[in-house]
């Protein structure tokens, strides 16, 4: 019995047929898993520079502002303009906006706040529009849900408790002297 089993072990280990499907099924699944990892990469490439592209923009708005600062909705609202990609941008961008020193400056906390969809709506963390020659530093969190959630990427993506990723982008800039 035992020198039969091992006469078709080694039988099926000489046997060449069937080699070029057993390379297909293991290198195929390699290029699906890459395939899938580059098309979530490239989609949250592409949401995360609109939304540096929205906050370069309504920073310079604000900036270079005609004496009125735009208040959170209406620096949500440019954002949301030019970052197109996002969806339901104006419900998941959460904004925070402070002054800092320049001379001692103090970073913004680690935790960025941002939009859960499970939670209760929370208000905003900070928005201060500053004085003439101010550093100010502004911070956008935007949630967004990936197209591929359990695949390689977007399941080391870190999600809340709806399944949703998060984007930070921060700025900091000098309110302009009028």
């Amino acid at each position: 019995m035992k020198r039969r089993l091992t006469n078709l072990l080694r039988a099926f280990m000489r046997d060449d047929s069937g080699t070029a499907s057993m390379e297909f099924v293991m290198v195929v699944p390699l290029f699906f898993v890459l395939l899938l990892f580059s098309v979530e990469l490239g989609f949250v490439t592409l949401r995360a520079t609109m939304l540096e592209r929205g906050l370069d923009i309504a920073v310079r708005e604000i900036r270079l502002g005609t004496g009125t600062v735009p208040t959170h909705d209406e620096t949500k609202a440019i954002i949301c303009e030019r970052a197109i990609i996002i969806t339901n941008c104006a419900e998941k961008l959460q904004l925070e906006m402070v002054p800092n020193d320049l001379r001692n400056y103090t970073a913004l906390s680690d935790t960025p706040d941002c939009t859960d969809n499970t939670e209760p709506t929370k208000p905003v963390r900070a928005f201060i529009p500053g004085v003439e020659n101010q550093l100010m530093v502004l911070r956008a969190c935007v949630k967004f849900e990936p197209i591929f959630p359990n695949a390689v990427l977007g399941a080391a993506l870190a999600k809340d408790s709806s399944g949703e990723a998060a984007i930070v982008a921060t700025t900091a800039f000098v309110q302009e002297p009028l």
